[in-house]
C-alpha cells in the first residue's frame, strides 16, 4: 500500500507551490508546508483539492496576439494545432495541471513590482518599497481548457540585492526584461540583465519578453523614438517587445495573458516532444529542471536532493 505524501517538515511564507533555488529537488509548497514527492495518486488529489478555481477573468481560448509583429516570438493567429489537440485530451483527465516559472527583472524603479500588483492585484500603490531579495506570486489560468499557473518571481534591482535575486533565476520557462520608457539608461542595461539571467538557464528553451512600463509618463515624441530602439534590441535579444502601463492598466492584461499561453503552448510543445502523449492514470511529480508539474509514468523514482 502506498504511503501519502511526507508533510510537514518546514513552513513557508510562499503561497500554494513552488520550485526552489538550487541543490533542491523532489519537494514542492503546498499552503504553507513543505511536503515531500511520493509516487501517490493522493498527491495530486490533495494539491488539485486545496487550489482556488481559477477566475472567469483568466480562462484563455485564443492564442492572444503580439503588441508588434516586428518584435514577436509567434506570428501565428492560433496556438499550435499539436497543442490544441493535445489539450482536447487533457481535458478528459490525461494530463494533470501544469506550471511554469517566470523572472522579472530590471534596474530598481523601472516598475516591475507595481507591473505585477497591477495584473495580480488590480492596484496601482505610488508609495510601495523596492523589493528586497525576491517576492512571489502565482497566477492561475485555464488555457484551452487545461489548468495552468505562472510563479512570477518579483526581483530586487538594486545591486546589493543581486546576489540574492540571481539564486532564484534557475529554471525559468520565461523571462521577463523590464525598462522604463522615461529612462533611455534602463533599456541600455536591458543587455546585462539578460545576461545574468542567462547565466542560470538554458537560452534555447526559455522564452524572453522586453517589457517598456510607465507608457503614460512617456511624451509621443520621447516615446516613438525609445519604441525604435526598444523593437531593435528585442530583434537582438530574440525577445517578444512590449509597451505598458502599471498605472492605467494600459495593455498589462493582454501582456500577462500573451506570456501565459506562449509559456504554456512551449511547455506542452517540449512534453510531446519529449515523453509523447500522457495516459490515464499517470500521476503528478515534480521535474527539478523545469520546475514544472507534470505527468510521469509509474516507475520508481529516486528520491534525493542533489
Amino acid at each position: 500500500m502506498l504511503k501519502p505524501p511526507h508533510i510537514p517538515v518546514l513552513f513557508v511564507s510562499f503561497p500554494f507551490y513552488s520550485s526552489f533555488p538550487k541543490g533542491v529537488s523532489n519537494v514542492f509548497v503546498l499552503g504553507n508546508k513543505l511536503f515531500t514527492v511520493t509516487e501517490n495518486n493522493v498527491l495530486r488529489s490533495i494539491i488539485m483539492s486545496v487550489l482556488p478555481p481559477v477566475r472567469k477573468d483568466r480562462i484563455i481560448g485564443q492564442l492572444p496576439k503580439c503588441f508588434s509583429k516586428g518584435a514577436a516570438l509567434n506570428t501565428e493567429d492560433e496556438f499550435h494545432n499539436k497543442v490544441k489537440t493535445a489539450c482536447q485530451q487533457q481535458r478528459t483527465g490525461t494530463v494533470g495541471f501544469k506550471i511554469s516559472k517566470v523572472i522579472v527583472v530590471g534596474d530598481l524603479a523601472v516598475g516591475k513590482t507595481c507591473l505585477i500588483n497591477r495584473f495580480c492585484k488590480d492596484v496601482f500603490d505610488k508609495n510601495y518599497k523596492a523589493t528586497i531579495g525576491v517576492d512571489f506570486e502565482m497566477e492561475r489560468f485555464e488555457v484551452l481548457g487545461v489548468p495552468f499557473s505562472l510563479q512570477l518571481w518579483d526581483t530586487a534591482g538594486q545591486e546589493r540585492f543581486k546576489c540574492i535575486a540571481s539564486t532564484y533565476y534557475r529554471g525559468a520557462q520565461a523571462v521577463i526584461i523590464v525598462f522604463d520608457l522615461t529612462d533611455v539608461a534602463s533599456l541600455e542595461h536591458t543587455r546585462q540583465w539578460l545576461e545574468d539571467a542567462m547565466k542560470e538557464n538554458d537560452p534555447t528553451s526559455v522564452l524572453l519578453f522586453l517589457v517598456g512600463t510607465k507608457k503614460d509618463l512617456s511624451s509621443p515624441a520621447q516615446y516613438t523614438l525609445i519604441e525604435q530602439d526598444a523593437i531593435k534590441l528585442a530583434d537582438q535579444m530574440k525577445a517578444e517587445y512590449w509597451a505598458v502601463s502599471a498605472l492605467s492598466g494600459e495593455n498589462v492584461r493582454e501582456f500577462f495573458f500573451r506570456v501565459a499561453s506562449l509559456t504554456f503552448e512551449a511547455n506542452v510543445l517540449a512534453e510531446l516532444e519529449k515523453s509523447g502523449s500522457r495516459r490515464i492514470g499517470e500521476v503528478v511529480q515534480i521535474n527539478s529542471n523545469s520546475n514544472n508539474l507534470y505527468a510521469t509514468s509509474k516507475k520508481k523514482q529516486p528520491n534525493c536532493c542533489q
